[in-house]
């Protein structure tokens, strides 16, 4: 059968977790950059796609590309191990430690980071002709939200935070279902539906990803957006990261893992 019962796909979900724990530093980081600059290069292909059509919707249904590239090949987005490492810690996986969970975490984000800066350099390079001429239409929607999505929370203070933390929340809930949907399925094309349909949904909503985040907001400071690398970390990154985690791992990990592989016994009639 092509579907898989919710306990046989959250057993995955818990090997899976198990597998990136005990996985080297040099593949863990290399797999973590190009699922960062994967995915830089997704959003700005979607948001080249809304300005040239003037339909965010549509860039909105293009934009999952980039997430199923990376996921079938197996390279590492932090909003997906915040959903499934700690699920192998919780399971008593021998050897698994709550330090072990952090490296883990600590060497995806510098990845991913390094990935998505990368990609930031070289379409900011492309679209400048390496930085002698304006980069155009598409270069100043991205300052734009660069500094709508930063100072415009500061603005609102701690509302304007936790609306952040929030979103970002709402952002890896479905992100981590689109993870965690690829695994229902043994078919390649079922996979990439199943990973379609909630990465859409985040993306036109515009929920906060960490990992688009590392792209767009410091390629929004090389072509001229008007806010600091504090106002990032402090009105966008940082809150983005503690929702993200929040989120898949509460609203999807551990629900999945409690009502299935650690479940309570059935009622009497």
């Amino acid at each position: 059968m092509s579907y898989l019962e919710p306990s046989e796909f959250v057993t995955k979900m818990v090997d899976s977790g198990e597998s990136k724990v005990y996985m080297s530093t040099k593949d863990t980081f290399i797999r973590a950059f190009m699922a960062g600059a994967i995915l830089g290069l997704a959003a700005i292909f979607a948001i080249t796609v809304a300005v040239k059509t003037g339909s965010p919707l549509v860039g909105a249904l293009l934009f999952p590309v980039g997430f199923i590239m990376l996921y079938l090949m197996k390279f590492d987005l932090l909003t997906g191990v915040f959903t499934l490492v700690p699920l192998a810690l919780l399971d008593k996986r021998p050897g698994v430690t709550i330090g072990q969970v952090f490296r883990n975490w600590g060497l995806v984000f510098l990845g991913n980071f390094a990935g998505a800066l990368t990609t930031a350099f070289m379409m900011s390079f492309i679209l400048t002709y390496g930085y002698s001429v304006d980069g155009g239409a598409i270069a100043a929607k991205v300052s734009t939200i660069g500094e709508s999505r930063t100072l415009g929370y500061k603005e609102q203070g701690a509302s304007g935070w936790f609306t952040i933390f929030i979103r970002g929340m709402l952002c890896n809930w479905m992100v981590s279902m689109g993870v965690v949907g690829a695994m229902i399925s043994t078919s390649a094309s079922s996979k990439m539906l199943a990973m379609w349909m909630p990465v859409m949904l985040f993306f036109f909503m515009g929920f906060e990803h960490s990992i688009v985040n590392m792209f767009l907001f410091p390629f929004s400071m090389i072509m001229g957006g008007e806010f600091t690398f504090v106002d990032y970390l402090v009105w966008n990154e940082i809150p983005t990261v503690l929702g993200n985690l929040a989120g898949g791992l509460c609203l999807v990990g551990l629900p999945l893992y409690y009502t299935h592989v650690r479940t309570s016994p059935n009622r009497s009639i």
